[in-house]
């Protein structure tokens, strides 16, 4: 860019009376009119720097939107083997995902649900009442595999369809329906089993939860297929699309000609499956049906869908994210267990996370 100076010096070449007596309007006049050019030109690197800018913005924010907890994940996990090298060995990765296997299925069906603006208390009372009835159909040589998995399955889907329809059709918050889901399911399954566990189970039904195909156990391979089948059921089908359109906007969805009611039960009862074949992987790797099973494990998976990225509000949820969140949950729970970290620290710690998810999907609701 020109300056004033040399624009001068090039001017007193070309009119010097003009400039030895003073007369500057020739000098001002051409003075502007390259000036206003450059100004120009200098507007448009300006816009085209500011779009630039925008654009990687743009870019830096999405990248972050969709890979963001799995970079927390990897530096996690980073982190974890640092404090101890027991942590990278493939035999307690493999583990990791084990113990975590049960959450994140469950968690995969809390996410639809939240998905809907809708909440689930009742999951981990309902693992507790498969695990009872399946155990007592498992002992040897009383019923087929395929009855008793029939069976758990079974106990999942009714429990879900009660919450769903009780919603749906009753006009009642999810809070409070499967608030009462979660004391009932459980006093159940304490009725079922005398409060008592329920032991001598078949070689068979145990390969579920404690066998291995190829080397990688049998619940790590049910998680991985649950959560494929579930991306393709909520990204590639009308379902899928319908249980965002609720969450985004149920009174739109209604007027838009979806049956809200309907799919609110299937969502619920597919939640309810879930837990179902949790309660029977947890109940098979334990060995024994556990009245008091799935302790806690509503809020494990709750935690893992909103870690994921889930929104309280409705309308945003990943089946990705929920598996990150889960895995992000294990990976604490291990690594915090590994360096002796006090259980009653671990769930401190669990619950501030929890916080500050909840609170950062609060600030982005509020900015949108």
């Amino acid at each position: 860019m020109l300056r004033k100076e040399k624009i001068c010096e090039l001017l007193a070449v070309l009119l010097p009376k003009n400039i030895e007596d003073g007369d500057w309007g020739l000098v001002t006049i051409w003075n502007q009119e390259v000036g206003m050019k450059e100004m120009k030109e200098l507007v448009a690197d300006k816009d085209q720097e500011m779009v630039v800018k925008y654009h990687n913005k743009e870019r830096i924010a999405s990248f972050l939107k969709r890979y963001g907890m799995l970079l927390i994940l990897i530096a996690l996990m980073i982190l974890m083997s640092l404090l101890t090298p027991t942590f990278l060995t493939s035999s307690n990765l493999l583990n990791i995902i084990r113990q975590m296997s049960v959450v994140g299925i469950v968690a995969i069906g809390v996410t639809m649900i939240i998905i809907t603006t809708g909440i689930d208390l009742s999951s981990g009372s309902v693992i507790a009442l498969v695990s009872v009835v399946v155990a007592s159909m498992a002992h040897p040589g009383s019923f087929p595999l395929a009855v008793i998995i029939l069976a758990g399955l079974g106990v999942g889907v009714l429990t879900g369809i009660i919450n769903g329809t009780i919603i749906a059709k009753g006009k009642i918050a999810p809070f409070i329906v499967t608030l009462g889901m979660m004391t009932a399911a459980r006093g159940v399954a304490m009725l079922y089993s005398d409060g008592r566990p329920i032991g001598n189970l078949s070689d068979s039904f145990k390969f579920i939860g404690q066998g291995s195909l190829f080397g990688i156990p049998v619940p790590i391979i049910i998680f991985f297929l649950i959560a494929v089948v579930s991306y393709l059921i909520l990204n590639k089908t009308k379902f899928g699309k319908y249980v965002y359109a609720i969450g985004g906007n149920e009174q739109a969805a209604v007027i838009a000609g979806i049956n809200v009611a309907k799919y609110k039960i299937m969502i619920y009862g597919y939640a309810g499956l879930l837990s179902g074949i949790a309660g029977i992987i947890l109940t098979s790797r334990i060995a024994s049906g556990q009245p008091t099973a799935g302790n806690m494990y509503e809020l494990d998976a709750i935690a893992a869908a909103v870690i994921g990225g889930t929104s309280l509000a409705g309308g945003i949820g990943t089946i990705g994210g929920a598996v990150i969140g889960a895995l992000i949950i294990g990976v604490m729970n291990n690594g915090l267990d590994l360096v002796n970290v006090s259980s009653y620290w671990q769930q401190i710690l669990k619950g501030i996370i929890i916080t500050l998810a909840v609170l950062i999907d609060s600030k982005k609701n509020k900015k949108k």
